[in-house]
């Protein structure tokens, strides 16, 4: 089995003054882009098994606006790992995905996601706010290692 992982950055965020940073809101630009993702997804991934989204606001509200442009709504899981993971750390939580999942998203952040797919691939990719990275490899999740994934594609949605 083929294991597809999909790197999802959040969308534009805003900043909003005394507002911590896991609190932080989706910006205009944001709350476009996000359902252009899910539009994005719909036509390039034929099924999403799994999602784990970071519990930040910004990350959880891209990925409900995206999810509801899916044929089919994905079992989704916040995992307070995701926010501010390191690329070490994203493996990890990588190698834990369910074995019967094929097709997985991380809904996360930056710098992290961006250093785990050069640790995946070796592709060194800026990773802008509503960017997608879609990754393959023949290993199962358990087995993930650097350097054992291929980038299958890549897109920067704006709505």
């Amino acid at each position: 089995m083929t294991c597809t992982l999909i790197l999802l950055r959040h969308a534009k965020s805003a900043w909003p003054a005394d507002t911590p940073d896991a609190a932080r809101p989706l910006a205009a630009r944001g709350l476009r882009d996000a359902p252009a993702v899910g539009r994005w997804l719909r036509a390039q991934v034929p099924k999403i098994d799994c999602v784990l989204c970071s519990p930040a606001v910004r990350a959880a509200q891209t990925w409900d606006l995206a999810a509801v442009q899916l044929a089919a709504m994905p079992r989704v899981s916040h995992d307070e790992r995701l926010y501010g993971a390191s690329a070490h750390e994203l493996l990890t939580v990588t190698q834990e995905l369910p074995r019967g999942a094929s097709t997985a998203v991380l809904v996360g952040h930056n710098p992290g996601l961006e250093d785990f797919l050069t640790l995946l691939t070796g592709v060194d990719e800026v990773l802008k706010t509503s960017a997608i990275a879609v990754t393959t490899t023949p290993l199962s999740w358990e087995q993930s290692r650097p350097g054992s994934w291929t980038v299958a594609a890549l897109a920067i949605l704006r709505g």
